[in-house]
């Protein structure tokens, strides 16, 4: 497009206020820069736009047909900028959302009815990656990861942090028995079966002291690269597992799960952040939801 918005609104402001002078004025400019916008504007159109004369300036039959477009035109901007701006006091559109399942299930599907009923113009979109995703690509507004971030395109901020144990059902400790020590788990041949993560290694660093006095790290004898699924196989009893506390509070809580070597156990904590492109203006929708999980969740709510 030729034309410029700057050209419509002196054309329109030379029509409504009878002058170039008045329209300078109105517009916060020199008689002399509206008067050249104008000559610019009719050079693009290679068409005359106003008649000027000693006394008044008279639109043309073809600076009618144009001032009617140009101010369709213009209005259409104007009501884009009122949406925008009401979007801001009243945040409004589609909002993708990704997150790893566990976190999906255990955190933030748990507070969608309170949301949507405080922001009912928010259409949510929730996908599930295990995975780090690239949030351009996967057309995603906002993120939610767990652990150390290493893209630094990303913005991100902190919700809270998540503690780390490790636990097993009561129906495993019964037919295997409870470690004594931590050195037990990672005996050849011994009777302890050990569920793990596919990806990324750092995940099988348990929260325990090896024989050396390093974090202790596991081979596991199976393997998934969901922390919900390694959580329904520790369920059903089929080995010991390592899970962060925002997926396996209620099961601690009601006695599906039971924690290994509490007091040996080393203060390792998941660090969550709410991610998203530092280059891109931060909508109200994407504001509104992260500040709505921080301050609905609070640090506590990864706790216990």
């Amino acid at each position: 497009m030729k034309t410029t918005l700057d050209e419509l609104q002196a054309f329109a402001a030379v029509v409504d206020t009878g002058s170039i002078t008045a329209a300078s004025e109105l517009l916060g400019l020199t008689i002399s820069a509206t008067s050249r916008t104008l000559g610019r504007l009719e050079e693009k159109l290679q068409t005359t736009l106003l008649r000027r004369t000693t006394r008044r300036l008279e639109l043309t039959e073809e600076g009618a047909a144009f001032l009617q477009r140009a101010r369709a035109i213009l209005a259409l901007v104007d009501e884009a900028e009122e949406q925008m701006a009401a979007r801001r006091v009243r945040p409004a559109g589609r909002l993708r959302v990704d997150a790893a399942t566990p976190f999906m299930l255990h955190v933030l599907v748990p507070l969608i009815a309170g949301f949507s009923m405080r922001y009912p113009e928010v259409e949510l979109e929730l996908n599930s990656n295990e995975g780090i995703i690239d949030l351009i690509e996967k057309r995603t507004d906002v993120a939610f990861r767990i652990g150390v971030l290493k893209d630094s395109t990303l913005h991100a901020r902190p919700i809270g942090t998540s503690r780390v144990r490790v636990l097993a059902s009561p129906a495993y400790l019964a037919q295997h028995g409870m470690p004594a020590e931590p050195a037990q788990l990672t005996q050849a041949g011994g009777p302890h079966t050990l569920l793990g993560f596919t990806q990324p290694e750092s995940l099988n660093d348990w929260p325990l002291r090896d024989a050396d006095g390093n974090a202790l790290r596991i081979q596991p004898a199976i393997t998934s690269s969901s922390g919900e699924t390694l959580r329904h196989m520790a369920l059903a009893g089929l080995g010991v597992v390592s899970l962060s506390d925002f997926m396996t509070r209620e099961d601690r809580r009601n006695g599906q799960l039971v924690q290994l070597f509490p007091e040996q156990t080393l203060d390792v904590r998941q660090s969550i952040n709410a991610v998203y492109y530092r280059n891109t203006a931060l909508a109200a929708r994407i504001t509104c939801f992260v500040d709505y999980v921080a301050q609905t969740l609070g640090q506590q709510a990864f706790e216990g």
